[in-house]
């Protein structure tokens, strides 16, 4: 069995004040094309399918021709979608059973009622069965109608109990749908700057409880990856959606499901986007010499000792999507550092002070 597994579309998704509707369907053509020469059985949204929770009018839009295109091309294939901590599972289930009758199966919401179980889908190839478990993005406060008597301190405890229910049959070939922070052992994935994680750790949860699973198609995190030495898998975003991604290469995986017992085959389709973003560093006229850029998102860092003549205005003569312009040179971080002493010889109470004193205009 064959299928896509994708994650953390963020449609509707700002980069700085750009939008980045025209660029997100760039790479969903090339998703549509991928899928029309690999043709296949299933199609995995593992959350994150909206940038926020309401959406606007042209991502709801977007992610409306993107299904319709997507169904066009895989007709007998199934569509599974998870809602992810940026989505509103409650809206993204709209027309859920009406969706199911075209193939399209939703999970917005964990389960919170105490006879509800994680949604369940089940596919069969000559190997046998393949059953899909569509795990949305969970929190303890989900449960606290399913499990009014029991103590659900963190993420791990959510999901742990959620998984229990299930008496998952390991003779059978098992895939979960998760939108969670996922750890190995202690070894945490590579993140960015574009994730939103918890104070304190609480959101962590560890591998070991998917250890019945063939294969964990897992998003929230930006950088496609394999988790520890098991069978999860962080897909990544299709796009870069922050400057501390502009390394990465973005793309999706094609998952191969032989018979039970066998290794999955995972290979990485990649993507090209319709703009680069690009870090930039050097002196002004460095910079500027930069051309090839010109049509890329680029975030720049100017080095100049003496400030140049307006640098913002002769930058923008040159490159249509700027996203910031930093100065690093040795007289701003001789301010940071004096700035950074100063930090460390107030106390407590001086810092507070000083605060208050910004926030109101006014000393305490």
């Amino acid at each position: 069995m064959k299928f896509f597994h994708l994650s953390d579309l963020h449609i509707g998704k700002h980069l700085f004040y750009y939008s980045l509707l025209e660029d997100q369907k760039y790479v969903f053509h090339q998703i549509l094309e991928a899928a029309k020469e690999e043709q296949p059985d299933a199609v995995l949204l593992c959350g994150d399918i909206y940038d926020k929770t309401i959406p606007s009018a042209e991502a709801v839009s977007l992610f409306d021709w993107f299904l319709t295109e997507l169904k066009e091309t895989l007709p007998k294939a199934l569509i599974l979608i998870i809602a992810g901590n940026h989505d509103s599972g409650e809206r993204l289930e709209f027309a859920r059973e009406l969706l199911e009758k075209e193939g399209v199966f939703i999970a917005g919401l964990p389960p919170r009622e105490t006879d509800e179980k994680i949604r369940k889908v089940t596919m069969t190839d000559p190997a046998g069965e393949v059953c899909f478990y569509l795990l949305p993005f969970t929190k303890p406060s989900h449960l606290r109608k399913k499990y009014e008597e029991e103590k659900i301190d963190s993420y791990e405890d959510a999901v742990k109990k959620l998984l229990e229910e299930e008496e998952i049959d390991t003779t059978k070939r098992n895939v979960l749908l998760s939108h969670q922070f996922y750890l190995s052992g202690g070894s945490e994935p590579l993140t960015c700057d574009s994730e939103i994680r918890m104070a304190g750790g609480i959101d962590e949860i560890d591998t070991r409880l998917l250890e019945d699973f063939d294969y964990v198609a897992l998003g929230h995190i930006h950088r496609a990856q394999r988790i520890g030495k098991g069978q999860c898998y962080y897909s990544g975003t299709p796009l870069k959606y922050s400057v501390s991604e502009a390394s990465h290469e973005k793309s999706f995986q094609i998952v191969e499901l032989g018979e039970k017992g066998q290794e999955p085959v995972v290979r990485k389709k990649q993507l090209k986007p319709l703009r680069e973003l690009c870090v930039l560093r050097g002196t002004l006229q460095e910079v500027l010499e930069q051309r090839e850029h010109a049509k890329d998102f680029v975030s720049i860092t100017l080095t100049d000792e003496e400030e140049p003549y307006m640098p913002k205005e002769q930058l923008e003569l040159v490159f249509d999507h700027i996203l910031e312009i930093r100065i690093d040179n040795e007289r701003t971080r001789r301010i940071l550092d004096l700035y950074e002493e100063e930090e460390e010889t107030e106390s407590l109470f001086e810092s507070f002070a000083s605060f208050f004193e910004t926030v109101q205009g006014r000393s305490m």
